[in-house]
Parts: C-alpha cells; structure tokens; sequence
C-alpha cells in the first residue's frame, strides 16, 4: 500500500469511486506539489476526472481529510506530548473568479482564510493536520462593521477541540501552542472552567493590569526572580540573519482578572535577549501558560515549545509556494475547499520527510517513500542500487538534490523548498520507471 492509500485508509465519500479516486488525485498532486492540476494530472482524462471529483457538491472538504486526521491521532497516541499549533492564514485568490470568496486584509482582495490545528512533536517532527478552520469574511456594512460570526472565537474553538482529543489520548500530554492573536482571557477562563486537560501556552499581545497589583503583568514579571539564560541558534530568516542568542529568563506566577469577575491563575514568562547585535532589536517573548515553570528548567521547556511554533509557518509556506495552492483555478470556494484538504496532507508529508530525515536518520526508507520512488532517485543519479534500502537520510538527502541541494559539508540537511521540488522530479522519474516495467508485460 502506498503513502496515499494509506493516509486515506477507510476514505467514505459514499462512493467507491470516490473513494479511490480521492487516493489517486492525492498521488497525482503530491507527486508533482508545484504545478497545476492539469499539470500533475497524466493526460486530459485524468484532469476532466480530476475537475468532476472537485466539483462534487455533496462532498465535504472534512470527510477528506478525516481519514488523515485518524492517521494523525494515532501517531500522536504514541508520543509522551504533543504541540499542538495553531495560526490562521489568508488565501489570496483575487482575479480568479471564483464563487463565495469574501474580503482580506484589504477590502478589495478577494480570498478565504484556513486556520489548521497542526499536531508536532517537541522535536518538531510533523504529526499531521488534527482540525481546521475555512471560511470567507463578509463585507463591512455601511457603518464599516463586520457582520457574521467574531473570528476570535475559532481560538477558543480550536482549544475545546484539542480538549476533548485530551480525554482520547490520557497517555499523551497535549499543548496548545498559538501567537499573539490568542492573547484572549475568554479563552484561558474557558481551559480553567474545563480544568485545563489540555496545557496552553501563548505569545502574550496585551500588558493586563492585575487586580491586586498597582503594576501591570509585564511591567510586574520584568522585576521578577531571574531564573538564569537560554542560549540557542537563531536561524537566518528573509531581511534576517542567523545569530547565536543567549535570553535571560524570569518567571512569575500571576492571578490574571477574569471577565465578568474573579481571577485565575497562570504563569508569566518573559525571555530577553542580552547584548543582542548592534543594531539589532533584542528578541523578547512574553509567554502566558497555565503550567508553573519555577525553575530554569520548567521555564525552559515552556520556551523551546514556543519555539516549535515556527513549523506552522512552514507548514504554511509549503502549502502557498510549494503546493501553489493560490494559483488553483476553481470556479467556487467549496471547491476550493475540497482541493486544500488535499493539498494539506502533501504540506504535512513535505515537512513529515523534512523533519523525520533529521530526527531519525537511520530509520528504513521504505517507511515512507515506495521502493519505485527510492529506487528512481538511485538510477537517474548514475549510483549502483545498494543491495538493502538506504537510510531515510540518504534517501532525502539524494532526493533533495534534484532540487537543488548540494550537500557540502557545510550546507546541513535540505530543506522543505529542495525537498518538494526533488520529489516532483523523483516522481516523474518514478513514474517513468513503473512505464517502462509495464510495457515489458506486454512484450
């Protein structure tokens, strides 16, 4: 059974051609992420039934991705605790014509939003899509107010829903890990009404005042007890370059105000840059959770977590540019809908391999790529076929060059960006070979 079948596995669309058709378009679209749909589909056949699979209007993009989210809790059951990631993000479609799309950042843009719940390990190996969030915003209405639904509430939303996978998985230690945007007292009263089966830890956006305190929270956790330094590689980044850190670490118990009366507890972690570059602006995080963090080690745990967050964002940037998911043309959002529960299962797949390939060097290849895809890279590459299946690190690192990756000395591991475009060439050369075996059938 291949990677497409088996994260598909007990697919009901209520169709059983539905049903593999959905495996089939997953494996088109993974094996070339980059390009169009009629460019990753062989032939025109195959791109009309492509087109008709989207355009099923009974379909629902969550029954698509539900067999995927199974496959992603059962990794998850096997890992002492889990990241939970969420982060929203805007799908520029504008020009494209397409149905049901609503208002971006600008009025006049024309898009949607996906907001995914992406499980990852502390290590950040890439777990798999747990939940998610599309919609269209409305237009202002005459006195510029927004109607429909406060967004805000998919936050607090997303942390039930990771509760209640908490009373699922009782062996694993979920956290929900979101940014600045989640900074919403509702949302931390809600996780305390439940009693918190879920940890939570946020990026801090507002200095609340304290009920008992003249002082505000962050102005109050600035003077508390230093719990020593955090030092870590800051990876370069566009307009960035990488640097070596050292952040100074405090931690401070707090009683946070509750809406409608009351206070609850909480934790204040602050991490500050010491003598950052000249010219630089010192990197700080303002970390709220509900865990107590009264050691060095407590509070550094919360801080590499907060970290881990970073692989949303690459989660993201795999699904714009390298899935080129808002160059699809689709004639309506549903649609669009359907095609980007796909598309997430290859951005998670993409950053899976990355990730795993570091993490677990040694591991067989054939765990995750089929022999015909492993073995493609070996022959286009002019290398002999080792007798056993290479390690998953040989294997991507080999497969990351037809993507650019040189794999100097220095260079590192590849990256997602090598990574998707060497599978898309690997696939093809995969493919070429499984033509080639055929065609000796009929000889």
């Amino acid at each position: 059974m291949g990677w497409a079948a088996a994260e598909l596995s007990g697919i009901d669309l209520g169709d059983q051609r539905l049903n593999k058709r959905s495996v089939k378009l997953l494996r088109c679209l993974s094996a070339k992420p980059t390009a169009s749909i009629p460019g990753a589909c062989r032939g025109w056949a195959e791109t009309v039934a492509a087109y008709r699979f989207l355009a099923q209007d009974e379909m629902e993009w969550s029954d698509i991705l539900q067999p995927h989210v199974n496959c992603s809790v059962t990794r998850m059951r096997s890992e002492s605790v889990v990241l939970c990631l969420q982060d929203t993000t805007e799908l520029d479609f504008n020009g494209r014509g397409a149905e049901g799309l609503g208002p971006l950042s600008y009025e006049a843009q024309r898009g949607m939003y996906l907001h995914p719940t992406y499980a990852v390990t502390p290590e950040r190996v890439p777990l798999g899509v747990v939940d998610a969030w599309m919609w269209a915003r409305e237009a202002k209405d005459a006195q510029g107010q927004r109607p429909g639904i406060s967004e805000s509430l998919r936050w607090i939303e997303g942390y039930e829903r990771i509760a209640e996978r908490a009373t699922e998985l009782p062996d694993t230690r979920l956290v929900y890990v979101a940014d600045r945007e989640a900074d919403i007292l509702a949302l931390m009263q809600r996780a305390q009404a439940l009693g918190n089966p879920a940890d939570w830890l946020i990026r801090a956006k507002h200095n609340r005042k304290l009920n008992m305190e003249e002082s505000k929270l962050w102005d109050l956790a600035a003077q508390g007890p230093v719990l020593g330094e955090l030092r870590f590689y800051l990876p370069p980044r566009p307009g960035r370059q990488g640097r070596n850190v050292i952040q100074q670490v405090r931690a401070l118990r707090v009683s946070l105000p509750a809406e409608g009366g009351g206070e609850f507890q909480a934790t204040a972690i602050l991490a500050r840059e010491m003598n950052p570059p000249a010219g630089e602006k010192p990197l700080e995080w303002r970390l709220l959770s509900n865990r107590e963090a009264s050691t060095l080690v407590e509070a550094a745990e919360l801080v590499d977590w907060y970290r881990c967050r970073w692989e949303i964002e690459m989660f993201f940037n795999i699904l714009k540019n390298g899935c080129q998911v808002e160059a699809l043309q689709l004639s309506a959002m549903p649609r669009i809908e359907l095609a980007l529960a796909l598309f997430m299962i290859i951005a998670w797949r993409i950053g899976y391999l990355m990730r795993l390939g570091r993490t677990c060097p040694e591991m067989d290849c054939e765990v995750v790529f089929d022999r015909e895809e492993w073995q493609a890279a070996w022959l286009v590459a002019g290398k002999p076929l080792p007798p056993q299946p290479p390690t998953l690190n040989e294997a991507i690192r080999l497969i990351a060059t037809f993507g650019g990756f040189l794999g100097r000395k220095g260079d590192g591991e590849p990256g997602a960006k090598s990574l998707w475009q060497g599978l898309q060439r690997v696939m093809d050369f995969a493919m070429g070979i499984r033509a080639a075996r055929d065609a000796e059938i009929y000889v």
